[in-house]
């Protein structure tokens, strides 16, 4: 004799949006990397992607870099079609040129890199803010092209730069083409320098590879974002070349600031009001009209 009885069949009482309201939970919560806890999405955009429990900052894109920083939110694009040529033909799990493609398509950018004018706090500034979900935010021709463009912009108008980093260095798919920008873009600040032109290099996570070893600690003042993972190599890979523990929170940004790599660690809520006193030394403040 059974012990039980099934009145109906359970599937029957399923109702039928159930599905749908399990669709419609999916992203409303994400977990905290530096604590653990879970956040729901809603409050985690308040607090401009920073948790508000352990002060972890969350990765942002390059549009949300430009809205938190420029007045209004509001800037002028520049060299939006510059796109790779895919100058080796390169292949390896997949086309470079279909790989550009995706990454156009799920980014709506030509590349990892949006130039940009506008003003912070009532001055005119160029700017140039990586975009990590393209390719990691790769450096190839493209963006050394527009930030070169930019700095020959700013020393024609005498305008101070800001680039904001986020970047897993030179994009392996162009080669020696994207070697070539590290040279470039540094010949292009050297000029920007005896123009005495101020430029400002924010680091975000992850600043690695040739940005690092070139634009990203070439500013008049290298700032950083908390817990920002910066350097050339991997700690992983120089762990393992050096065969050697590394330090507790090496490659980290407030490791960095202490040993002298870095002048400043500014959380991101503080970034714009920081970056403004710091063109005000540089340049005088800002005369407004009467």
């Amino acid at each position: 004799m059974a012990w039980f009885k099934r009145d109906s069949d359970p599937k029957e009482k399923i109702p039928e949006d159930a599905s749908e309201r399990t669709v419609r939970t999916e992203g409303l919560w994400l977990k905290c990397e530096g604590c653990r806890e879970i956040i729901w999405k809603k409050d985690l955009e308040l607090t401009i992607n920073v948790c508000s429990k352990c002060g972890y900052h969350f990765r942002v894109d390059a549009r949300t870099r430009l809205q938190l920083l420029l007045d209004d939110g509001i800037y002028q694009e520049h060299d939006v079609n510059l796109e790779s040529s895919d100058p080796l033909s390169f292949v390896d799990n997949k086309p470079y040129r279909d790989r550009l493609t995706s990454m156009q398509a799920a980014t709506s950018l030509k590349d990892a890199l949006i130039s940009a004018s506008g003003t912070l706090a009532g001055r005119r500034i160029n700017i140039c803010a990586m975009e990590p979900k393209f390719i990691g935010g790769s450096m190839g021709a493209v963006m050394g092209e527009k930030i070169t463009r930019a700095v020959e912009r700013c020393i024609d108008t005498r305008t101070p730069l800001i680039v904001v980093s986020a970047s897993g260095g030179a994009r392996m798919q162009e080669g020696a083409v994207s070697l070539m920008q590290m040279a470039k873009i540094s010949a292009a600040l050297m000029r920007l320098d005896e123009a005495h032109v101020p430029y400002i290099s924010i680091l975000t996570d992850p600043t690695t590879g040739g940005v690092t070893a070139s634009l990203a600690m070439l500013g008049d003042l290298n700032i950083a974002e908390p817990g920002a993972l910066i350097g050339f190599a991997g700690p992983r890979v120089i762990e393992q070349t050096i065969r050697q523990k590394l330090p507790e929170g090496f490659q980290r940004s407030e490791f960095l600031v202490k040993h002298g790599m870095l002048d400043a660690v500014i959380p991101r809520s503080e970034m714009k009001a920081w970056v403004a006193t710091a063109l005000d030394f540089f340049s005088g403040p800002v005369q407004h009209a009467a």
